[in-house]
């Protein structure tokens, strides 16, 4: 696509476009529009997409990004909450038969991305075996860590995401363990998915500057990691029990969790058997270590449940 296809994403268009129509961009949404094109192209091109590609675009802005998804891919549902960004988006997507424009707010709640969006893609995806659902999104900050992390906990799961997000949460996402970034995001990812940080963005990148750097990051699915772990929901749970209280030892986050289950001479056995001494944090423990903390916990406690029984 050339500089003069993409000229709508330029400073100069933008904030001339919004003088004409009488807006600003709007802090309570996280608009911080990327008009380094050389930066849109990368964020555009990690993406791979193609024509058997079902695009989720959360954030969709005035259609810039819309428009190169919806001349490679199959279909692109694009959502935006901002009812004047929606309707300029209207505009430049009018001759673009394989989009779906959606003005809403991609979450339901904290924890859910939204049903009804959801639903879309799969109705763009059903009939269609060889398809595959990829987020591609310059990301909201406000909204980018439900959105990740909860796509991985909903149906259909994304193949592919590569999002635009704060470069401190793809640090995250990336961090080893006994590092400062180690959180139990780093586990949920690390536990299904490969995460790459593609390229560091300075804030100049975009309109308005953010004050912080971000980072293009690109995160694909491993099926055989995810189907490792039994219990995937649960052992999300346990994994931010773990973390509730970052600089507790496990000991006492395990107790937490586990008070009307289990004593502390229990919690000390399972330890034992991990050899784990006492006075160990979950910031120390890799991903097979967790998953195996999960594991034994868990089986003590329902060991416990039916002997009481």
């Amino acid at each position: 696509m050339s500089d003069r296809q993409l000229s709508g994403q330029t400073l100069s268009y933008l904030s001339s476009k919004f003088r004409e129509v009488g807006i600003r961009p709007k802090t309570k949404y996280g608009q911080n529009f990327l008009i380094d094109l050389n930066l849109l192209r990368l964020l555009f091109s990690s993406a791979q997409v193609g024509p058997d590609d079902v695009v989720l675009e959360i954030g969709g802005g005035t259609g810039s990004l819309t428009t190169m998804l919806a001349g490679k891919a199959a279909h692109v549902i694009s959502v935006e909450i901002d009812d004047q960004l929606y309707q300029l988006a209207q505009e430049s997507l009018a001759n673009h038969n394989n989009v779906t424009l959606v003005r809403q707010d991609a979450l339901k709640n904290k924890n859910r991305v939204s049903p009804s969006i959801l639903e879309q893609v799969r109705s763009h995806l059903e009939g269609h075996p060889e398809r595959k659902f990829k987020l591609v999104s310059n990301l909201p900050y406000n909204v980018a860590t439900p959105i990740i992390s909860n796509l991985l906990t909903q149906e259909p799961l994304p193949h592919l995401m590569v999002v635009t997000i704060q470069r401190e949460l793809g640090e995250r996402m990336i961090a080893k363990p006994s590092t400062k970034d180690y959180s139990a995001l780093s586990i949920w990812m690390q536990c299904q998915t490969e995460v790459e940080i593609v390229r560091i963005l300075p804030p100049s990148a975009f309109w308005p500057q953010p004050k912080v750097e971000s980072a293009i990051v690109r995160i694909t699915l491993d099926p055989e990691k995810r189907a490792a772990i039994p219990d995937l929901a649960n052992f999300h749970e346990f994994v931010r029990s773990m973390f509730f209280h970052r600089r507790k030892f496990l000991r006492n986050e395990l107790l937490s969790l586990y008070k009307k289950k289990m004593s502390k001479d229990d919690v000390d056995d399972i330890l034992t058997t991990l050899e784990h001494p006492a006075t160990v944090r979950a910031e120390e423990l890799t991903i097979e270590q967790m998953l195996d903390l999960y594991q034994v916990a868990e089986a003590k406690a329902d060991q416990l449940a039916n002997s009481q029984g």
